[in-house]
C-alpha cells in the first residue's frame, strides 16, 4: 500500500509518543519498586526483632522469642526462655515481663544481666514443672540504658495487660534505683499493671506503710529491703560506732539510691565526739568513672589525717572499685580501713581484676582493708546459719540436733536453695545451657524469688473456675501474701505487708576481702543481720508498729 509523506510523519509522531509514554511508564514504576524496596530495607533496618524497635541506637522493646538484644553473654538463657514459651504457648498461661536494660556498656554489667535472666529464667523453668496453672510466659522488656527509653515499653506492657492473648499479668526486674525506673513503676502502676521490684533498694521504689491504706504505688510489691533497712541491719549487726571512728563519702549526683543510702548512713545512732565532716565527690553516670579517681585524692589524705577507720560509701560500684584502689594506694601508716556501703557492692566483685586485688594489698601481701555491705542473699548464709545454730543447741544440750530441727527461717531457704541448685545441675546434664551461673553476686537469687513471688500472686487471686485472674486481683493479693501464704524463697523468707514490703527480710553481711599474695579476692559470707534485729517470727505473720 502506497503510503504518502503525511502518512508516514503521522505514524512516526505516534510511535514516538507511544514510546516515551512507555519510558515514563516504565521509569515511574521502577521508582515505585526502588522506594518500597527502600522503605522495606529501611523498615527491616529499624526493626531489631519482632517486637523491638531501634530507637536511639538502641534495640527498645519486648520480646520472648529468643532475641539476646546483640548481647551473646545472654544469648544462651534467651534461647532456653524462647524454647519454654513454645513448649507452653496453647496452654492457658500468664505472661511475665523483665524489664530492665538490655544492652549493657561493660564486661561487668554484662555479665550481671546473664545472672538476672538466669534467675528469671529458673523460676519460669520450675513453676511450669511444677502444681498450679497457670503456667508463665516470660518476655524481656529492654527500656534502654539507665531506663531512659522506659516510656517507649510501657504502653506495650500496658496493652499487653488488657490483651486477652498476653494476658500480662507482672512486671518485675527493676534493677537500677534511678529516677526513671521510678517512673517506670508509677506509670505501670496507675495503669493497674502489677509491678514487683526484685533489685532496686531506693526507698522512693518503696510504699511507705499506712494505716488508711493510701499508697503511692498500688499494685506494687519489693522483695528487697530498702537501703534504710540494710543500714540498720548492718548497725545492728556490727553494733554502735563511735561518731569519730567514721566517716561518709557520698556521690552527690542526683541518684534515688545513692541518696537513700547517704540518708541512711547519716541516721544511724553513734556516740562520743563529733568525727569527720561529710566527704563529697561528683560522678558522671552509674557506670561512668570519668574524673572520680582524681577527685578521691584529697579525700582519702583528710580521712589518713581524721582518725576514722570505718567509712560509709554512698555510691556506686563502679566508683567504689576507684575509691578502694585510692584509699589503698595512699597508704594511711599502719591503717586497716572497714569500708561499708549498701548492696550495689555486690557488683564489685565482678568490676575487680587480679591486679586491681593486688593493689588492695601491701608489699607483704596482707590485706589493707575490707569491704562490708549486705547483700540481699547469699548462698551460704543458711547452711552457716544452721551450723552456728546446731552448734549452740549441742553447747546447750550436748546434743547436736538435725539440721531439719532448725528454725523455719533458716531451714525452708535452705531447702528451696537446694532444690534450685538441682535444677541448674539436672539443665546442664540435659545439655540445656544457660551460661555459668554464679549465685554470689545474690543476683540471680533474687530475680528467681521475685518471678516466683509474682506466679505464686497471680495463682493465689486466680478465682475458681476462672483460667486466669484480673491484673487488678493480682495487684490486690500483695497484701495478703503472710503467714501460710508467703513464699519461701533463696533469699528468705518473704512475708510482705499490706504496702508490699518485705517484713523483717534477711539480709547477708558479706565481706570482700582482697585476698594474699598465695590466693585471689574473696567474697565472705560473715552472718545474717535482720532490719528489726530479730529473727522474722516464725509464723512468718507481720506485726503491726
Amino acid at each position: 500500500m502506497f503510503r504518502t509523506t503525511a502518512d508516514w510523519l503521522h505514524e512516526h509522531l505516534w510511535n514516538t509518543l507511544l514510546k516515551k509514554i512507555f519510558t515514563c511508564a516504565l521509569a515511574a514504576l521502577i521508582a515505585v519498586g526502588a522506594y518500597g524496596l527502600v522503605s522495606k530495607l529501611n523498615e527491616d533496618a529499624d526493626n531489631c526483632a519482632d517486637g523491638v524497635t531501634e530507637s536511639g541506637g538502641e534495640c527498645i522493646g519486648i520480646n520472648g522469642s529468643g532475641y539476646d538484644f546483640g548481647e551473646p553473654e545472654i544469648a544462651p538463657v534467651a534461647a532456653r526462655i524462647a524454647e519454654e514459651n513454645r513448649r507452653i504457648d496453647e496452654q492457658p498461661h500468664v505472661t511475665v515481663a523483665m524489664m530492665l536494660p538490655l544492652q549493657p556498656d561493660s564486661k561487668a554489667e554484662r555479665r550481671q544481666l546473664r545472672s538476672e535472666l538466669q534467675g528469671a529464667f529458673l523460676a519460669q523453668y520450675r513453676l511450669n514443672r511444677e502444681p498450679g496453672k497457670p503456667v508463665v510466659r516470660l518476655v524481656l522488656a529492654n527500656p534502654g540504658k539507665d531506663y531512659a527509653r522506659q516510656g517507649e515499653v510501657v504502653p506495650d506492657l500496658v496493652r499487653m495487660a488488657r490483651s486477652d492473648r498476653d494476658n500480662l499479668r507482672a512486671v518485675t526486674g527493676f534493677n537500677l534505683s534511678l529516677d526513671e525506673t521510678k517512673e517506670a513503676v508509677r506509670s505501670l502502676t496507675e495503669q493497674q499493671v502489677p509491678v514487683l521490684v526484685a533489685r532496686a533498694s531506693a526507698s522512693t521504689l518503696a510504699n511507705q506503710e499506712s494505716k488508711d491504706g493510701t499508697y503511692d504505688f498500688k499494685g506494687l510489691a519489693r522483695i528487697i529491703p530498702t537501703n534504710e533497712e540494710q543500714a540498720r541491719a548492718l548497725a545492728d549487726y556490727n553494733g554502735s560506732r563511735k561518731d569519730r571512728q567514721t566517716v561518709l563519702v557520698r556521690d552527690t549526683r542526683p541518684d534515688p539510691y545513692v541518696r537513700s543510702l547517704a540518708r541512711a548512713f547519716q541516721g544511724l545512732p553513734e556516740d562520743g565526739p563529733a568525727g569527720p565532716d561529710d566527704m563529697t565527690f561528683t560522678s558522671p553516670g552509674v557506670a561512668d568513672p570519668g574524673d572520680v579517681d582524681n577527685q578521691f585524692r584529697p579525700t582519702v589524705n583528710t580521712i589518713c589525717n581524721s582518725g576514722a577507720d570505718t567509712v560509709y560509701f554512698a555510691g556506686r560500684s563502679t566508683h567504689l572499685r576507684l575509691f578502694l584502689k585510692r584509699l589503698a594506694k595512699e597508704a594511711c601508716e599502719d591503717r586497716k580501713f572497714t569500708v561499708v556501703s549498701g548492696s550495689d557492692a555486690a557488683s564489685l566483685n565482678n568490676r575487680m581484676t587480679d591486679e586491681d586485688w593486688a593493689e588492695l594489698r601491701d608489699s607483704s601481701g596482707k590485706p589493707r582493708l575490707t569491704v562490708q555491705y549486705a547483700a540481699p542473699a547469699h548462698p551460704e548464709s543458711w547452711s552457716t546459719e544452721i551450723g552456728k545454730w546446731q552448734q549452740g543447741e549441742e553447747d546447750r544440750t550436748g546434743k547436736k540436733p538435725p539440721a531439719s530441727k532448725a528454725p523455719g527461717y533458716l531451714h525452708d531457704p535452705l531447702a528451696e536453695l537446694g532444690r534450685l541448685e538441682q535444677t541448674i545441675t539436672a539443665l546442664h546434664s540435659a545439655g540445656r545451657e544457660i551460661g555459668d551461673v554464679q549465685l554470689g553476686d545474690s543476683r540471680t537469687m533474687m530475680v528467681h524469688d521475685g518471678v516466683r513471688t509474682a506466679v505464686e500472686a497471680i495463682r493465689g487471686a486466680k478465682p475458681t473456675g476462672a483460667a486466669v485472674p484480673s491484673a487488678e486481683q493480682v495487684g490486690n493479693r500483695w497484701a495478703t501474701m503472710q503467714s501460710k501464704n508467703r513464699v519461701d524463697g533463696t533469699s528468705g523468707r518473704i512475708c510482705l505487708t499490706k504496702a508490699g514490703n518485705p517484713y523483717d527480710k534477711p539480709l547477708a553481711v558479706v565481706a570482700l576481702k582482697p585476698g594474699t599474695k598465695e590466693g585471689p579476692g574473696t567474697l565472705d559470707f560473715i552472718g545474717l543481720a535482720w532490719p528489726t534485729g530479730e529473727p522474722q517470727p516464725e509464723d512468718c505473720v507481720v506485726r503491726g508498729g
